[in-house]
């Protein structure tokens, strides 16, 4: 399976053609895509400005980050509790 073909200027161009009124099967078949990455690229997209699809990649690698420290610190918080809870 092939990586990311399209970054978020390129998908921001083509949503800005479908919002002008071109159709999805149109864009799909200019741009090599099925018309279903472009409703998911809508649904994800929708109205956002370049800035703005910037701003949501930084929230999302921050979110992913603040993820995994919380599951560091859960399996260490497991981990303390298995150690103190042990009768010796």
């Amino acid at each position: 399976m092939n990586g990311k073909r399209y970054s978020e200027a390129p998908i921001l161009n083509i949503l800005g053609q479908l919002e002008v009124g071109t159709s999805i099967s149109d864009l799909a078949r200019l741009h090599g895509v099925a018309p279903g990455t472009i409703y998911r690229w809508k649904a994800k997209y929708g109205g956002m400005t370049e800035d703005e699809a910037r701003q949501f990649r930084q929230l999302e690698a921050e979110n992913q980050r603040l993820k995994k420290l919380v599951a560091d610190l859960s399996l260490d918080n497991a981990m303390l509790k298995e150690v103190v809870g042990r009768t010796w």
